[in-house]
């Protein structure tokens, strides 16, 4: 009976575990402190995080051409300057005309 219980306890508290670190999984947990001007160039997207669920800070999380992903601080000027310029940048493409043929 005690082993059973023992297996019991062992079990429930190994998935708990497992079960907390998978709620991180997608979350940015501390912010990177700058990006080179060269590696701006790479980025290709960005997305906000918001604190909920197992986020615990708001951030800018980046992802470069390559998949990787940078964590930014959103109040910090070069993370919103570089928000402006991929927004300004997809705006265009998207507003593009296409030449008549004709």
């Amino acid at each position: 009976m005690q082993f059973n219980l023992l297996f019991l306890v062992l079990v429930l508290t190994s998935s708990y575990v497992i079960m907390a670190q998978g709620s991180y999984e997608d979350c940015c947990l501390r912010y990177a402190v700058g990006l080179r001007k060269g590696l701006r160039r790479m980025v290709a997207q960005y997305r906000r995080q918001e604190m909920d669920g197992g986020c615990n800070i708001q951030a800018i999380v980046f992802t470069m051409k390559r998949g990787s992903v940078i964590c930014a601080d959103p109040k910090v000027k070069w993370v919103m300057d570089l928000m402006q310029k991929m927004d300004n940048k997809h705006h265009k493409k998207r507003h593009q005309q296409v030449p008549k043929r004709g």
